[in-house]
């Protein structure tokens, strides 16, 4: 008998709001949250727009309560929105149930590391900031912060990171090694990631444009979500409430090249493809499609190709929500699976913002306006350097 995975608790944090509330309305709204750099100090700080949260780092710190100078932007939002998520689903950790959290960045302490890069050759005293510095930081913190925790591990898949925490997480339910999970991701600005992207020279200076033929690149940005995901039987035991239901998933790897997807999105093709063999449900099932659309020329082209030859002349509803966060890297994933969870939620499809011209390899077209409609099946993809390619398919609960 297969076992049900249900979602019932949602926390997210990133330009658009501190909360899911916030993100709902500016989501409601066609309000992005990309714009100016105000925290962040980067000799790009004037040539480039971000998604950047609303909040310093000493707000932060006063939100979670926690000082401590070891503690990095990272680390602070991924605390703020597990702690919603667990709170929203109304678990309590302690309850003898096992709990695990599955977390996913790849800036990890970055953003505090290289504040003191040179003091590292100068002072050599470097112990206490390379303390903070690993991937798998963050996600001790969260769970000192939640505690009562039973399973911690972290992922790092570039941009499909968060994705395939989602994906282990409901593998270790289904195989019996946890009742319940806390999943999701985080990744913070940095002068590193503008760095490197700019180096690969897929950032736009203006707002992005996923699916547009002017399409120039991406605007970085930073968030957390993470989504309390339960077992049917520990949603029973506890009289809980589901959100939604992830029906099906996958992940694959065209191994075409460590920056780029292939220009036929095979990858991509696969992933969506066993994602949708899991879910048990056709293509025509699908009612929207929250794509990864990063607005760089090579990503929106190849999964739009991997979009066509799976859906061919049908395609479902979709869009990009990039240009409302822009691209918060591990987060994304997780980020776009709460966005996906609030469709089904609200009856809902939101906006690929600044669209004008369609690719003309491709021909399609997303909506660019807010549309009212019941949305029982959504399917979310998120692909990363190296071809990572993940799907994920969440489905409306009767």
């Amino acid at each position: 008998m297969s076992q049900h995975i249900y979602i019932t608790g949602l926390g997210m944090i990133s330009a658009i709001g501190n909360n899911v509330q916030e993100s709902l309305a500016s989501l409601s709204h066609s309000k992005t949250g990309i714009g100016k750099i105000n925290y962040l100090t980067t000799r790009y700080k004037d040539d480039f727009l971000a998604g950047e949260i609303k909040l310093s780092n000493k707000e932060l710190a006063d939100l979670v309560n926690d000082h401590n100078p070891e503690l990095n932007r990272n680390s602070y939002i991924a605390m703020l929105a597990a702690k919603e998520a667990v709170q929203h689903s109304g678990i309590d950790t302690s309850d003898g149930l096992r709990t695990g959290i599955i977390s996913s960045t790849t800036v990890a302490g970055m953003g505090k590391t290289e504040m003191y890069y040179k003091d590292l050759f100068e002072k050599n005293d470097h112990l206490d900031v390379l303390d903070t510095h690993d991937c798998g930081d963050s996600t001790e913190r969260i769970a000192d912060f939640l505690g009562n925790v039973d399973y911690v591990t972290t992922i790092s898949t570039a941009c499909s990171s968060a994705a395939n925490a989602i994906m282990l997480g409901c593998r270790m339910i289904k195989n019996g090694l946890l009742d319940r999970a806390i999943v999701g991701g985080v990744d913070a600005l940095s002068k590193f990631t503008f760095n490197g992207f700019n180096t690969l020279m897929i950032l736009d200076k203006e707002w992005c444009k996923p699916f547009d033929e002017n399409r120039k690149g991406l605007n970085l940005g930073e968030g957390a979500a993470f989504l309390v995901i339960e077992s049917e039987e520990a949603l029973k035991k506890r009289n809980g409430k589901a959100l939604a239901e992830i029906i099906g998933y996958a992940n694959a790897n065209d191994a075409y090249h460590q920056t780029a997807s292939s220009p036929e999105g095979y990858g991509a093709q696969l992933a969506i493809e066993q994602a949708l063999q899991m879910s048990g449900l056709k293509p025509g099932d699908i009612d929207y499609i929250n794509m990864h659309g990063t607005g760089t020329p090579n990503n929106d082209l190849s999964e739009g190709a991997a979009v066509k030859a799976v859906f061919g002349a049908h395609i479902p509803k979709f869009s990009s929500t990039k240009a409302f966060t822009g691209h918060t890297l591990a987060a994304s994933a997780s980020i776009e699976a709460v966005i996906s969870v609030l469709s089904i939620q609200n009856g809902m499809i939101f906006p690929n913002l600044n669209f004008k011209t369609p690719i003309a390899e491709l021909g399609i077209v997303p909506e660019t306006t807010v549309v009212k409609m019941p949305v029982s099946t959504v399917l979310s993809n998120s692909f990363g350097f190296g071809g990572n390619c993940s799907s994920l398919i969440f489905k409306k609960v009767d």
